[in-house]
């Protein structure tokens, strides 16, 4: 079964007013559009374009809630459709962060609920009990982003560059270098740096004095960074914070994939995003929301990796197949070149971002999905095939969410 979903993008303040707007062929609102959601994730749940075909059900949550057999198939017995598909356009820097694994979300979720922390309260970090890995998929040009911890010396070499600018007093940033090197290391510094206080903000003062002074690095993207988020965010640790980070500039189609415990934060760019369907996010700066320390430093993973590139299997002409290492969510990329076909393990979420293109259920569905429109597909349909344009219509590029 195809059933049309829609939503409204999310009005975060650090949202493009014109992205969304431009990939998807819709009105902008004239305010910022960061996120469009299409899922059953209670926070936004996607609207049914037309009830009639849901019995009645004006969004998918409640669809799935009423119907969980025929909308979810074997993931019934979840009783939650297992990932989110997101548009998400950023304007500007969001918080740095990390996710729990599942089994550090359960307890996290467990605890909060003994101590009677409500649900929507402000300063709570585990809104369910389920880990929230996540994979963005470049749709502008260059989306900028920080993810993963670098290579320590990588650290040490910037900031010596930093000290060899001459805008540093007193020796204030040898506190960097010692920090590293102690017992705790790295795990260390970024415990101090976001605890706060006088030396830190002195520390983050003179090395946002010191960035743009450096000429010629190796690490100019990161120097830039650091004048980017010191206008964004003035005095934040994260300033310094984002220099241990390895700074990421994806080409279009490029995907990255952020597991628990990757320290990561988006910094510009139109990207598809595909997610576990959880809300629990612990922030560690850059932000004005609840930052929790303690519990950012239990879920972070301080292990040094490579910047995480997700590559993709490609079965046929025209379809990309991103597969992480979680059964939450698979995305399949099909850029209309040619007749396509997917097996679906289980429900799925296909979005149009260009053209037009027929689809195919093996149970008998058959739609026209254009340029800014989205389907749900139910699990009995089994293969979806991608069958090309209709007659004068260019092809279609469409992206497809569906269960690991």
């Amino acid at each position: 079964m195809f059933v049309g979903i829609t939503n409204t993008p999310r009005p975060y303040a650090w949202g493009s007013t014109t992205a969304i707007a431009d990939l998807l062929g819709t009105v902008p609102s004239g305010g910022p559009e960061a996120e469009l959601w299409l899922g059953a994730h209670a926070g936004s749940p996607s609207r049914i374009v037309d009830p009639r075909l849901t019995d009645g059900a004006a969004d998918l949550a409640a669809w799935v809630a009423a119907d969980p057999q025929r909308t979810l198939g074997s993931f019934a017995t979840c009783a939650r459709l297992p990932f989110l598909l997101k548009v998400l356009a950023a304007e500007a820097p969001l918080s740095l962060q990390a996710h729990p694994t599942n089994a550090q979300a359960r307890e996290g979720f467990r605890l909060e609920n003994a101590a009677g922390v409500p649900a929507d309260a402000p300063d709570r970090n585990y809104r369910d009990e389920f880990a929230k890995p996540e994979l963005v998929f470049a749709l502008s040009e260059r989306f900028e982003a920080l993810c993963g911890f670098r290579p320590a010396e990588e650290f040490r070499e910037i900031v010596h560059e930093l000290q060899a600018a001459g805008a540093e007093p007193d020796g204030v940033l040898d506190v960097l270098l010692e920090r590293l090197s102690a017992d705790d290391g790295l795990r260390g510094l970024v415990e101090w740096l976001s605890l706060g206080g006088p030396q830190v903000d002195a520390v983050v003062a003179a090395v946002a004095e010191a960035a743009p002074r450096v000429t010629g690095s190796r690490f100019a993207a990161s120097l830039a960074t650091v004048t980017d988020l010191a206008a964004h965010y003035p005095g934040d640790p994260g300033i310094v914070i984002s220099l241990l980070l390895h700074r990421v500039s994806l080409r279009r189609g490029e995907v990255l994939y952020l597991p628990a415990g990757n320290i990561h934060a988006y910094l510009s760019g139109l990207a598809v995003e595909l997610m576990a369907a959880s809300d629990n996010v612990l922030r560690g700066g850059l932000t004005p929301k609840h930052v929790d320390v303690p519990e950012l430093l239990s879920v972070l993973d301080f292990r040094t990796i490579d910047a995480p590139y997700l590559e993709p299997e490609r079965p046929a002409l025209g379809v990309e197949v991103f597969r992480p290492d979680v059964p939450d969510f698979v995305l399949v990329h099909v850029d209309g070149t040619a007749p396509a076909s997917v097996t679906l393990t289980g429900p799925a979420i296909a979005l149009c971002v260009s053209g037009s293109t027929v689809l195919r259920g093996a149970g008998g569905s058959r739609v026209v999905l254009s340029r800014g429109e989205s389907l749900y597909i139910t699990p009995d349909e089994g293969v979806v095939q991608f069958g090309g344009a209709d007659a004068g219509e260019e092809a279609g590029e469409v992206f497809l969410a569906t269960t690991g």
